[in-house]
């Protein structure tokens, strides 16, 4: 697909990646709608991006967005499910002062899933049915994944949530294919962002000193293989893993 003729949504938008992603897809001649719980951020993306607050965890905000979305470009063709948080605790630890028995929250659990994975799936299925409904194929959906998803101490929740959006990229490349949509994912390592900025220096040193590049990743490496998902028409149902050679541990 042309990335001129894209109409493609961005969710997760106002910062890090997903603010790279609206800004160079819009550089690229793309008509980009771009959402976020941050409407502060979203306020600082280039003008001539639509910009909207989306809570992805809300259904109804799903609906409503992806509807308006679709009436500012004139239809949809792509999206990029990009919206994502993290909770990090252990399942289970002793704590070594006290020697009390800790575990990760129900609360934590439940906002990391609902956000990372039910938000992106409830995406992928409006605008799956925005397209169809309206004939806009051939489309294009990706999923941003993690590199966690192999496995990733202290982080059951975002594990499962990557982990399982990975899978889905088959499962809705085996569903779509025939409607001409094509899914595909991208699982980055360790990527320079707000989110990744505010972790502790000491684990960040350790991930870092584990990728064989010796760096840590930036937007624009990611980006280069989101261009390559849409733009490459025989690409479909796989996780590309962009992670300079290393796994998180």
């Amino acid at each position: 697909m042309k990335l001129e003729d894209l109409k493609i949504i961005v969710t997760g938008a106002a910062r890090g990646m997903g603010a790279h992603f609206a800004t160079r897809l819009h550089e690229l001649g793309a008509q980009v709608a771009a959402g976020d719980v941050d409407e502060a951020g979203l306020a600082e993306l280039p003008a001539g991006i639509h910009r909207r607050h989306l809570d992805v965890s809300s259904d109804a905000d799903v609906a409503s967005f992806v509807a308006w979305a679709g009436e500012q470009m004139g239809g949809l063709n792509a999206l990029i499910n990009n919206a994502g948080i993290i909770r990090d605790a252990l399942l289970v630890r002793k704590n070594r002062e006290t020697g009390a028995v800790e575990r990760l929250s129900r609360k934590d659990w439940d906002a990391v899933l609902a956000v990372n994975l039910t938000g992106a799936t409830m995406m992928a299925q409006e605008v799956l049915a925005h397209m169809l409904e309206r004939d806009t194929t051939p489309g294009v959906i990706i999923n941003i994944s993690s590199i966690a998803r192999h496995g990733s101490r202290g982080q059951s929740n975002y594990v499962a949530a990557k982990a399982a959006l990975a899978a889905n990229t088959q499962t809705w490349m085996r569903e779509f294919s025939r409607y001409g949509i094509r899914v595909g994912a991208i699982a980055p390592g360790l990527v320079e962002t707000p989110m990744t900025s505010g972790m502790n220096e000491k684990a960040r040193e350790r991930l870092r000193a584990s990728v064989p590049l010796g760096r840590i990743g930036k937007p624009e490496d990611i980006f280069v293989a989101v261009k390559f998902i849409l733009e490459c028409d025989f690409f479909t149902g796989q996780t590309i893993d962009v992670d300079g050679g290393g796994a998180m541990g």
